[in-house]
């Protein structure tokens, strides 16, 4: 019995940790990067998981600061030539343009910079990609799954060129 407030293995595994406790059972090398990310934050403390295991971040933010070019060239830059898995977590574009997801988070990126950023990653090592967290029960008239299978396209292309 577990008392209230109190945490156990699997309670720490949530679909915002997986990566981290992936990191921590060495599933994951230590050239990750998270982009796009954004959340609700009680402070900087919350992101400090992800710098203690070496993860790196492009916020969402950083897209209106930096550019969708110099998104692409961090992004790159941290992979180099290991082989990569990419997986796209819909709710990394805005709601107003992906609706259908179980953890909406407003300030997403465009599903056109999301476009843009695969296309930049041509040439890369990848040996695998998913979409996760599309939610099709959601979906008023088909915009997510759209912008989905979009993005599918894009994969698939990376895949091939």
């Amino acid at each position: 019995m577990v008392a209230p407030g109190q945490t156990t293995d699997q309670s720490l595994v949530t679909h915002g940790t997986f990566f981290y406790v992936a990191h921590q059972e060495g599933l994951i090398a230590n050239n990750s990067i998270h982009a796009g990310t954004r959340c609700k934050m009680s402070g900087a403390a919350d992101m400090d998981n992800d710098a203690s295991v070496g993860f790196r971040i492009v916020s969402a933010d950083d897209i209106d600061d930096l550019g969708v070019s110099e998104v692409i060239n961090r992004i790159r830059r941290r992979i180099g030539d290991t082989p990569v898995y990419l997986s796209l977590d819909i709710d990394v574009i805005d709601p107003g343009m992906a609706p259908a997801t179980g953890t909406p988070e407003a300030g997403g990126w465009t599903t056109r910079e999301v476009k843009r950023i695969i296309r930049g990653l041509a040439g890369l090592n990848f040996v695998g990609a998913d979409i996760v967290e599309v939610s099709p029960a959601y979906d008023q008239g088909d915009i997510t799954g759209i912008a989905a299978a979009d993005l599918v396209h894009d994969f698939i292309s990376l895949f091939t060129s």
